[in-house]
């Protein structure tokens, strides 16, 4: 999963996407609820500029995420008839991807959109980049110093979690010593600590509950499945399941209805399609998830788009992109899952 840092300019609420932040239009009717992806260019208005070639390197896609993130960079790119993509095979591996980034700033682009395997590794490759007269779009994962790009953007881990407990919290307010336990990802990554710090502070807004519990998995559904068996066996009640990651959530289900337990509530983190479809159906005990949006990729794009046409951003009053976007991890619930099923990845 992604890793990235909380700094950044917040925008949007809990019904705006990343597709929808470059949005200069509004609908003629208010009361119909629109989708969170926009299929549409940034600006239904703007018209094609000039002729931009983009170059985008992102890690291998070896996760439902971040196959998403290079979908949803591609298919924005096709929306442009003036926009062409210039996209590397994806890597791991450090090194590789710095030779992918390297050849493509042989080639000239006009902008790199990189998404960095390793964000502090890669930070001289996006500094060769801006010496060179191309501007880089860093996408989530951040490069160690801000003169490595010209503008950020990703999603908010330490928001994932402060939402998801917000969510919890709401729901539990009223039990008297609620228990709740939370299934995390790979605790050497930073992005972890981030979600179970913002999990950790919105708690403390409810007296009532207590975190009895916490395992750490891998974002993978092996490691899910066993690491919540793990909890299941160690805590015979509890209320609430925080879990970090929709893809290890698959075999967090899995354990949980192998052992035939349906006394808790479930949220999930990502977005992922099958756990929108789960909440939709409103079977089991998955009841919402926290977005981390890959539609930041599709903005990403319209970023790099408008950086080499030296354009704004449609609905804002300044002439230039802004230096840094943060992404809202909207929570999904049976109640509003149509409107975001547009944005699950598989």
């Amino acid at each position: 999963m992604p890793e990235t840092s909380r700094r950044g300019l917040l925008f949007g609420t809990a019904a705006v996407s990343a597709g929808a932040l470059l949005t200069a239009c509004t609908s003629n009717e208010p009361k119909k609820k629109e989708p969170a992806v926009n299929d549409e260019p940034a600006a239904a208005e703007d018209k094609p500029g000039k002729p931009v070639t983009i170059g985008f390197a992102g890690p291998q896609a070896d996760h439902g995420w971040l196959n998403a993130i290079n979908e949803n960079a591609k298919s924005r790119a096709e929306k442009y008839s003036e926009v062409t993509l210039e996209i590397t095979e994806g890597s791991n591996d450090t090194a590789a991807q710095i030779g992918q980034v390297q050849t493509l700033i042989n080639k000239k682009v006009d902008v790199l959109v990189i998404l960095p395997a390793d964000g502090k590794a890669l930070t001289q490759v996006g500094l060769q980049a801006m010496k060179a007269g191309i501007p880089v779009v860093n996408l989530d994962r951040i490069f160690a110093s801000p003169q490595a790009y010209r503008c950020w953007i990703g999603g908010d881990n330490y928001g994932m979690g402060l939402n998801a407990g917000n969510y919890i919290g709401e729901q539990l307010k009223d039990k008297k010593n609620a228990k709740v336990v939370e299934l995390a990802g790979l605790d050497n990554l930073e992005l972890t600590k981030q979600r179970s710090q913002g999990f950790a502070d919105a708690l403390k807004n409810y007296p009532n509950i207590e975190r009895v519990a916490r395992q750490a998995a891998d974002f993978t559904v092996e490691s899910g499945q066993a690491k919540m068996a793990q909890l299941l066996q160690a805590q015979k009640q509890f209320d609430a399941l925080w879990n970090h990651d929709d893809d290890q959530g698959v075999g967090a289900l899995r354990a949980i209805q192998q052992a035939g337990r349906d006394d808790f509530m479930m949220v999930g983190g990502a977005g992922a399609k099958a756990a929108m479809d789960a909440i939709k159906a409103d079977n089991s005990v998955l009841k919402a998830t926290v977005l981390y949006p890959p539609t930041m990729a599709a903005s990403a794009i319209d970023l790099a788009r408008a950086l080499g046409q030296g354009k704004g951003v449609g609905g804002m009053s300044e002439l230039e992109i802004p230096a840094s976007i943060t992404l809202y991890s909207a929570v999904v619930t049976k109640d509003n899952v149509d409107q975001y099923l547009p944005t699950g990845f598989s």
